[in-house]
């Protein structure tokens, strides 16, 4: 395969192990190096701020939070929690300027991930101490500050990594519950209405519109394996899907095959036990055996990205690492099976 044609890749989809951000970095940009993807790291074992939420939130603008015990809430003005979760990913996004500026070769492209807008939403919680999935006004306000500080973080990140193209991938761990109403409400008695398809779709584009405008080139979202919603994401514009491989069925491959055919990226989760690491030839056939039953040619194969199933934080750092080895051996393999076609 010449250097430059497209291929398989791999990537990992951000929490990471430990507390040591140098570290972390060294160890993701030396396992992901070109032509694989890099990330940002997060490390929610520093604790409060550095959790997914509060690592998103950090970010907003002109939308405070505070922690209690419920979870974080939105506030007038900004206090320790707010300081400690900015402090947090201020101190990551020097660390990565540091490896990089240090690095002979660095990688071309380089990942930011960040809750998105709606399980955000489901996840901050109003002045009362409801979701602030709750309520249609304060979902576009999420969304419109989710947008402005995306767009300023990858500003951020150009300026220490000047040439490097920033990819963006937004979680939305609780897609699912939030699109049939499956949300409970701060109480636990009763569930949230459902917030409705064209909304949820609507709330993707406009920050990727936003990092778009900035530069950035691919917007991944990631959904859970058994209800990702296919559907929705065809009614946007976003051009990757995050998705565990496991357990989908014939129909959601076939609806992935549609994506595939429209020119869609596809991030498939590969690694379901990162505590039981599968062989190469296994984690491969874990794309190929569908791919072929679908008929679909092995030359689209350049449009995957391999990932784990979810964030790497629950096992320990070597491990973290040898995972994404393996993630980029099963890259080689499935690259060799496009080459002899």
């Amino acid at each position: 395969m010449a250097p430059d044609a497209p291929q398989v890749t791999a990537t990992a989809l951000g929490d990471w192990p430990g507390t040591d951000p140098l570290e972390a970095t060294r160890v993701v940009r030396g396992e992901l190096g070109g032509p694989h993807l890099p990330h940002l790291v997060s490390l929610p074992h520093r604790g409060v701020g550095s959790d997914p939420v509060g690592r998103t939130a950090a970010i907003l603008v002109e939308l405070p939070v505070d922690l209690q015990p419920h979870g974080w809430r939105l506030v007038d003005r900004p206090g320790k929690d707010h300081r400690r979760a900015v402090s947090a990913l201020s101190t990551d996004l020097n660390v990565l300027g540091d490896v990089i500026g240090a690095e002979s070769d660095p990688a071309p492209a380089l990942k930011i991930h960040l809750r998105g807008p709606l399980s955000l939403a489901a996840n901050l919680h109003l002045h009362g101490g409801e979701r602030a999935l709750l309520d249609h006004g304060a979902r576009r306000e999420i969304r419109d500050s989710l947008a402005v500080g995306a767009a300023e973080t990858v500003s951020r990140v150009q300026a220490l990594a000047p040439g490097t193209r920033i990819h963006l991938q937004l979680d939305e761990p609780e897609i699912a519950d939030i699109l049939v109403g499956g949300i409970p409400t701060a109480s636990g008695y009763r569930t949230l209405r459902a917030v409705p398809d064209q909304e949820v779709s609507d709330a993707w584009d406009a920050v990727a519109e936003a990092v778009r405008a900035v530069g950035v080139g691919t917007v991944a979202v990631t959904f859970p394996a058994d209800r990702a919603p296919l559907d929705v994401l065809g009614m946007s514009t976003l051009s990757a899907v995050a998705v565990p491989l496991t357990g989908l069925k014939m129909a959601q491959w076939e609806q992935l095959a549609g994506h595939l055919e429209a020119g869609g990226e596809l991030w498939a989760g590969i690694v379901p036990e990162p505590r039981r690491l599968r062989t190469v030839s296994t984690l491969a056939a874990t794309v190929l055996t569908p791919w072929r039953q679908l008929g679909l040619p092995l030359s689209r194969l350049a449009q995957v990205r391999l990932t784990p199933d979810s964030g790497l934080e629950s096992v320990s750092p070597s491990a973290a690492g040898t995972i994404l080895s393996r993630l980029t051996q099963t890259a080689d393999a499935l690259n060799q099976e496009m080459a002899g076609n």
